[in-house]
């Protein structure tokens, strides 16, 4: 200190000040309390570290999601007429019976199956085999005709009991698998004694509940028929729906050949619903994922700015004394100014590199935890401690221009004081 007290007291007010003798003073600055620099550091690991671990997160959660989505609607294709499940307008074309079979020879179906909405009108459903006159037994539940394939197709689960298979159809046969809403309703909750439902004056008996399915999702409240059955009591012409399950990344060739296979006459009558490619949903999913993770990294960063920048200050009102000192000796304002700021953006430096390290911590934690394969831009890591410089720099500005303007005069009787 002597040293570098003898070297200004012989410089002049215009001498330049070295590099070397400029991060030495900064570094002194910083190690004559190492306290306080460890805590002014402790904003920007905060800060760099939230940052790397909401992005790496961010995109590890929208790599999960993406696959989620590769696995269930990439994989979905919905083939129906003009009229659709639910239409009220009679369709342009009337979907073959066999139409789970043609769509299940093309490659790349896992599985396929039909389904249609069964007119059964007003009709009321019970399980008991009076009718209650005060209708608090009866409900209104809608029939659903499904082919024997399209319980794999909706990727469905029961809860008891078992799916129909292409014999009850073939034969009939009065069988049905209700949705587990449908079944709340009707105080069915077990198949073994072979339950029976009443739709009118048809009876039904219960061979399964469905407990959930990923796909059409009105399956779970209602009344899920052979489609044999369907035409053989109600007259159903023909399906309405497919419901198809590809292999991943055979949805669009599916979307294209699943018309000509159904209706090769005519195959522009027949409306196919087909997935956006996954690439797109890709995108779209990580750029919203990582916006959102953005602006909380973004927070964190912004509070460990304002902690460098409130603890620098603090530092440059103790040190008034040193100041004026070495304004009185010959240190010029820039010199002042530089020095406040190699500190700042030396701590952030610092705590750019510890909050990176800490940040990909906690991404490969979380992930162990959630057991999720950990995904993160190796560039985040290596521009953190730059960026921590940045925010350091940035932070330090105000408190070093603070620093400068002081008058040595001011300063030494501040100091005095």
């Amino acid at each position: 200190m002597a040293d570098r007290t003898g070297a200004l007291m012989t410089a002049n007010p215009r001498a330049r000040l070295r590099l070397r003798d400029l991060l030495s003073e900064s570094l002194a600055g910083l190690f004559a309390r190492p306290g306080r620099s460890v805590l002014t550091a402790l904003g920007a690991v905060l800060g760099i570290g939230s940052l790397v671990a909401t992005l790496g997160v961010a995109e590890t959660a929208g790599n999960q999601i993406v696959t989620a989505f590769d696995e269930l609607a990439a994989t979905s294709v919905v083939v129906s007429n003009d009229q659709g499940f639910f239409g009220a307008s009679a369709p342009r074309l009337s979907l073959p019976w066999d139409s789970e079979r043609r769509i299940a020879r093309l490659n790349g179906v896992v599985a396929a199956g039909t389904m249609a909405n069964v007119p059964i009108g007003a009709a009321l459903t019970r399980s008991v085999p009076l009718k209650d006159p005060l209708g608090l037994t009866e409900f209104q539940v809608p029939m659903i005709a499904a082919s024997p394939g399209l319980y794999e197709a909706v990727k469905g689960t029961l809860s008891t009991g078992r799916w129909f298979d292409r014999g009850h159809s073939d034969r009939a046969d009065r069988v049905v698998v209700l949705g587990t809403g449908a079944a709340q309703r009707l105080n069915v909750t077990r198949v073994d004694q072979q339950p029976v439902v009443f739709v009118e004056d048809d009876s039904f008996v219960v061979v399964g509940i469905l407990d959930d399915v990923l796909r059409q999702p009105e399956l779970l409240n209602a009344l899920i028929v052979p489609e044999g059955t369907a035409r053989d009591l109600y007259d159903l012409e023909s399906p309405t729906t497919i419901q198809i399950d590809t292999e991943i990344g055979a949805a669009s060739l599916i979307a294209a050949q699943a018309p000509i296979a159904v209706a090769p006459d005519d195959p522009e009558t027949v409306r196919v619903q087909a997935p956006l490619e996954p690439d797109e949903v890709r995108a779209g999913v990580e750029e919203d994922v990582n916006a959102l993770f953005l602006v909380l990294g973004g927070v964190s960063l912004l509070i460990g700015a304002i902690g460098i920048a409130n603890v620098t200050l603090v530092s440059v009102l103790e040190r008034v004394g040193e100041i004026g000192l070495r304004r009185a000796l010959g240190a010029g304002r820039r010199h002042i100014a530089y020095q406040f700021l190699l500190e700042s953006t030396g701590v952030g430096l610092f705590g750019g590199m510890i909050g990176a390290s800490v940040g990909v911590l906690v991404v490969v934690g979380v992930s162990a935890v959630r057991t999720w394969t950990p995904v993160l831009d190796p560039r985040i890591p290596l521009a953190a401690p730059a960026l921590g410089a940045i925010v350091g720099l940035l932070a330090g500005l105000y408190p070093a221009l603070r620093a400068s303007r002081m008058e040595p005069v001011e300063a030494l009787r501040a100091g005095a004081a």
